[in-house]
């Protein structure tokens, strides 16, 4: 009988010890594809993440040492494979200008998920802002495009661990029970998608030409909500109306600019998402693009509702 793996990519996952790594991680195993790990050598002396690596070896990941910084480490590692996805962190995001020159003498590789599942950073505005967020990424992009290397780019929004947890109220760890602050006017709507999700649609992708050289954007259904969705949503559970005050988009741009970087950028998110409409404000499908809910329709994925469900 011919061997499943063979049809498959192999896949490369290059930070496998943070949270969506690790799911990234696990989904591609778990899909059959064979599986790699780039782990920096000081992380398999570090308790915090032994546990995380030792469960990922035991799954069937072969874990390879190496870093972004070590080129000879990382021609190695991305001549085993077909597929290379990063997921590190957004602050680090220029760091993978050595993984693409290496990706792009590789005649392997088939297809590169760079690090992004947040906001589409061609589709933002708020360069004046966001201290280069954004446009860091899409410098990756561009370097990515002109080394004519295969790529699928994931969009997913917002995590929900970012801003739902406290009903998008900067500053607070928990959902309001009495006084609730809404930006703008309310009606703008914004994307969350839980990170195991993401994960598990941006797997999907990897083998899938519907995908190739595009934009995956996820806007599930149920999960594309508005301020005033939110607190009408959290309003049913807790059984209570709360106090409303409006702030507009001119107070919360005096607030971002009065307030000092990194703390400012809680209300970045909140000025590009909820204000101007940075998710939702374009046609997936004429400007290109794809749509993972739609493509997809089998992953079961947490919803806005049941993701607040978890906070009473």
């Amino acid at each position: 009988m011919k061997n499943l793996n063979m049809e498959k990519s192999r896949v490369l996952v290059i930070g496998a010890t943070g949270r969506l790594g690790h799911y990234l991680t696990r989904f591609s195993i778990q899909s059959g594809h064979p599986t790699f790990a780039l782990i920096r050598n000081s992380a398999f002396s570090d308790p915090s993440k032994s546990v995380k690596l030792e469960s990922l070896s035991s799954a069937g990941v072969t874990l390879l040492k190496g870093s972004l910084e070590d080129e000879g480490s990382l021609e190695e590692a991305v001549m085993k494979v077909d597929v290379v996805i990063s997921a590190i962190p957004s602050k680090h995001v220029l760091d993978q200008k050595l993984l693409i020159n290496v990706i792009k003498r590789s005649p392997s590789i088939k297809r590169f998920v760079p690090a992004e599942y947040g906001a589409d950073p061609d589709k933002t505005q708020v360069s004046d802002l966001d201290h280069g967020f954004y446009s860091k990424k899409s410098e990756i992009r561009r370097l990515i495009e002109s080394a004519e290397i295969p790529y699928t780019y994931v969009c997913c929004g917002l995590f929900m661990r970012i801003l739902l947890p406290s009903l998008v109220q900067p500053g607070f760890q928990s959902p309001p029970m009495d006084k609730v602050t809404v930006f703008g006017d309310g009606n703008v709507k914004a994307v969350f998608v839980n990170e195991v999700d993401a994960a598990a649609f941006t797997i999907k992708t990897i083998d899938d030409p519907r995908t190739l050289n595009k934009t995956l954007y996820l806007r599930p259904p149920g999960n594309v909500c508005s301020m005033n969705d939110l607190v009408e949503l959290w309003e049913r559970k807790i059984e209570k109306k709360l106090e409303k005050t409006c702030v507009t988009e001119s107070q919360l741009l005096k607030k971002i600019k009065e307030t000092p970087y990194p703390d400012d950028m809680e209300m970045v998110f909140i000025y590009s998402v909820f204000v101007k409409g940075h998710h939702t404000y374009f046609d997936i499908e004429s400007c290109g693009g794809v749509n993972g809910t739609e493509l997809y329709p089998d992953v079961k994925y947490m919803t806005v509702s049941e993701f607040l469900d978890t906070l009473l």
